[in-house]
């Protein structure tokens, strides 16, 4: 709705409680809030009905034994959440005319109060603990109303009280921590039923705020805007053109916590974007990135104002540029006159050496003369290098070929741009490379990347990009702490010194024996590779590649590593992306289905023949987890939205295998080098066992063997990391394998078969990279 200057009270302006008023709203957010804090009241009553933890016991005696000499604070601060605290904050915000505040807090303390007494009978125990609760839920409901400060000091009141409480021997600590999440559930409750401030956006502050600027606005509307997307709102002034004013309530979940987590687990080290601290501070950045564009010749909105503003969001105005974005424009109205124009103002931006960093096509816009402009400098980095701004090209390629087509994009790209750009560009158009905004604008089809990849390839006479190590630096360092402390604990299942003895007693001809059928197992794995392929594959650079994806398959989750090499090695020697998608998956689905067809029938005959001596079945309650893990797990996989993504690759392996069965030799290469690896690294584990511990059936650890690193492999951990291990100690041990040997064979066997391969694998890689070979 619009809302004209005559609303504004006075020459004066709003006042800043009236500005505080009208911020008051609810916010979906607070009931996400909610239920979260529900659940772990809910989990911290239940831990309190059991014997006292001796952790948190620890924790009481050395808070009792705090000095004595304070105590009076400790017992004052208990004071505070009791009805003496409630009364207190109602009279002392009643006398500075918080009387709203006042009403909240009173009647939110005394519901507190009287839900922590209803527990204590409920449970029969003095949990949670109403003092902490009561300043809790009288936190939760004022400080919204005096500022950030005042919320740092009064979360600082809540763990004082909690640390009183205990001190005091009132209550365990867990009491303390079930009384903070009582009361600040309380408080949450209030908020979603009453509103509280800085929830809501009122156009008369945003009005009131560009009138204090002396931008002499006259009409203000709202537009449309998503629901995590910054508010956006027109508006009109006296003698200028219009304005569009930006609303920052919060920060981009792409910039945020969130995003630097994902960041931080992603495998490939790819360029990102700037960290943004606060709304205010996004508004300042991209106003700054937005003026160097435009100092530099680009075409985008002028910076009129970015402010923070009292008991408001931030706010960013710019002048209006009437006009309509890319994406609202008929393909028949993109002309090449305006694809050179939009490749000119790229290329502007990287002269200047800025990022833009969301280039997609919704950020540009076309002006009634057809020139198009670029908005949203949010995620910008100004003084960006080389490979920044190689990836804002690639961005704008994937963003203009999703509306005009690969070919038509491509086209004029290289009309318009250097080719050492374009090359740069190419290195970046891969997956995990690109923010999934971006991603997301292409609906053609899965394999609408790597089209886009290989025509600019094509046309610039270059090679397909090669694989990238998706390793890190971190990602090794974490791989080696997580092992570490898998291997480090699991020898305390048994006697550490007898595990111990029994390494360094171990038979070295059969550890070098173990150390062989690692590398065989390699040889096995690159013929059942060749078989997946429709075209033929030569055999030594196929092992190479193999020995190469030892490397990169078994340090990366779900050994992703394994199929991308695959993939661009395939892409290398001629097929296109949806036939080596085809032929690699293939592989993993017969080497499969070849191990689960083993591991049942090894199974059935191991235990005819009396081998699982000290296997027991699980209790009723575990196989009922289970069978409710498969039904959820199944639930998901015939989802409409899972099933449009598992299809397609099933349809593929299915095409793809149905052709390679009408090949025997093939068929025997895929199928033959999937079961020789598996019986080859059982051998393995059975070498490592035969090292330490001789009388034993190998063929039963060859099954145990199969069972378990298949199994294993089902957790998205780097090689199956500490899954694959307590399966096979779990079939060892049902064998009547003593857990000594168990242990030490298992421990030897991961490491000789599985991870030493990993060192020549590091070397082999860099050598294809050179060769270009991957």
């Amino acid at each position: 709705m619009d809302q004209s200057p005559s609303e504004a009270s006075g020459a004066t302006g709003v006042s800043p409680r009236s500005r505080l008023r009208l911020s008051i709203g609810r916010h979906p957010r607070d009931l996400g809030k909610l239920g979260l804090v529900g659940g772990l009241l809910t989990l911290s009553a239940l831990l309190a009905l059991v014997p006292a933890n001796p952790v948190e016991v620890a924790v009481h005696q050395q808070l009792i034994a705090l000095p004595r000499a304070v105590d009076p604070v400790w017992v004052v601060l208990t004071w505070i959440g009791s009805w003496a605290g409630i009364v207190g904050v109602v009279v002392v915000t009643s006398y500075f005319g918080w009387v709203r505040v006042a009403l909240l807090c009173g009647g939110s303390g005394a519901v507190t109060w009287l839900v922590a007494a209803l527990m204590h009978q409920m449970l029969g125990r003095p949990f949670p603990s109403e003092a902490v609760a009561v300043v809790t839920v009288l936190a939760v409901v004022a400080t919204p109303y005096f500022g950030r400060v005042a919320r740092y000091l009064g979360w600082g009141l809540v763990l004082l009280t909690g640390i009183a409480v205990v001190h005091l021997d009132l209550h365990l600590p867990l009491g303390a921590v079930g009384g903070a999440l009582l009361g600040w559930g309380v408080g949450l409750l209030c908020h979603l039923v009453w509103g509280a401030p800085g929830r809501r956006v009122s156009q008369l502050v945003v009005f009131d705020e560009l009138e204090r600027a002396g931008l002499a606005p006259v009409s203000i509307a709202a537009l449309r805007h998503g629901l995590l997307q910054p508010r956006e709102l027109a508006v009109t002034t006296v003698d200028g053109p219009p304005l569009r004013v930006k609303v920052v309530r919060r920060l981009s979940r792409r910039a945020g916590g969130w995003y630097k987590l994902k960041r931080l687990l992603m495998l490939l080290d790819v360029q990102d974007e700037p960290s943004l601290s606060t709304p205010h501070h996004e508004v300042e950045h991209e106003a700054y990135a937005a003026l160097l564009a435009s100092r530099a010749g680009v075409r985008t909105p002028e910076v009129v104002l970015a402010c923070d503003v009292p008991y408001a969001p931030a706010l960013l105005v710019m002048r209006e540029v009437a006009g309509r974005r890319l994406t609202e424009l008929d393909p028949g109205e993109i002309d090449d006159e305006l694809l050179a124009g939009v490749w000119q103002q790229v290329a502007m931006l990287a002269e200047a050496r800025i990022a833009h960093h969301d280039l997609r096509a919704k950020n540009i816009l076309v002006d009634e003369r057809g020139r198009p402009w670029l908005l949203s400098f949010t995620f910008s980095h100004p003084g960006a290098d080389e490979a920044r701004c190689a990836q804002d090209l690639a961005e704008a390629l994937v963003s203009i070929a999703a509306l005009v087509g690969t070919e038509r994009a491509v086209t004029s790209a290289i009309a318009a741009l250097p080719v050492e750009s374009l090359a740069a560009a190419l290195r970046a158009l891969v997956p995990l490379s690109l923010p999934r905004r971006i991603r997301t604008q292409a609906q053609r089809g899965r394999y609408f990347l790597a089209e886009l990849r290989e025509t600019l390839a094509d046309r610039l006479g270059l090679p397909i990009p090669g694989f990238r190590s998706p390793v890190r630096p971190s990602t090794v360092l974490g791989l080696v702490l997580i092992g570490a402390a898998v291997y480090l604990l699991i020898p305390e299942l048994s006697d550490t010194r007898e595990v111990a003895d029994a390494l360094r007693h171990a038979h070295w001809g059969w550890l070098v024996v173990a150390v062989l059928t690692g590398f065989v197992s390699v040889v096995l794995a690159s013929i059942s590779m060749q078989g997946s392929s429709r075209i033929p594959l030569p055999f030594w650079r196929t092992l190479q590649v193999q020995i190469a994806a030892a490397f990169t398959g078994r340090t990366t989750p779900g050994g992703a590593g394994f199929f991308g090499i695959n993939v661009v090695y395939l892409e290398r020697l001629g097929l296109r992306r949806p036939l080596a998608v085809g032929a690699t998956l293939l592989n993993q689905a017969g080497t499969g289905a070849v191990a689960v067809v083993v591991a049942v029938i090894g199974v059935f005959a191991a235990g005819l023949s009396g081998t699982f001596t000290h296997l027991s079945l699980p209790s009723w309650q575990v196989l009922v987890a289970a069978g409710a893990l498969v039904l959820v797990a199944v639930l998901v996989l015939l989802a409409p939205p899972v099933r449009r993504k598992v299809m397609p690759s099933l349809r593929e392996v299915v095409r793809e295998l149905l052709d390679t069965l009408r090949h025997p030799v093939r068929a025997l290469q895929l199928f033959g080098g999937a079961l020789g690896y598996l019986i080859v690294s059982g051998l393995g584990l059975a070498a490592s066992l035969e090292a330490l511990h001789p009388h034993f059936s190998w063929t039963a650890v060859t099954v145990v063997f199969i069972v378990g690193n298949t199994l294993g492999h089902l957790v998205p951990s780097p090689g199956g990391l500490g899954a694959v291990e307590a399966v096979l100690l779990a079939g060892l041990g049902a064998m009547g394998v003593p857990p000594t040997a168990a242990i030490a064979a298992v421990l030897l066997s991961r490491v000789l078969t599985y991870w030493l391969p990993v060192l020549p694998g590091i070397l082999m890689f860099r050598y294809l990279q050179h060769r270009d070979v991957i």
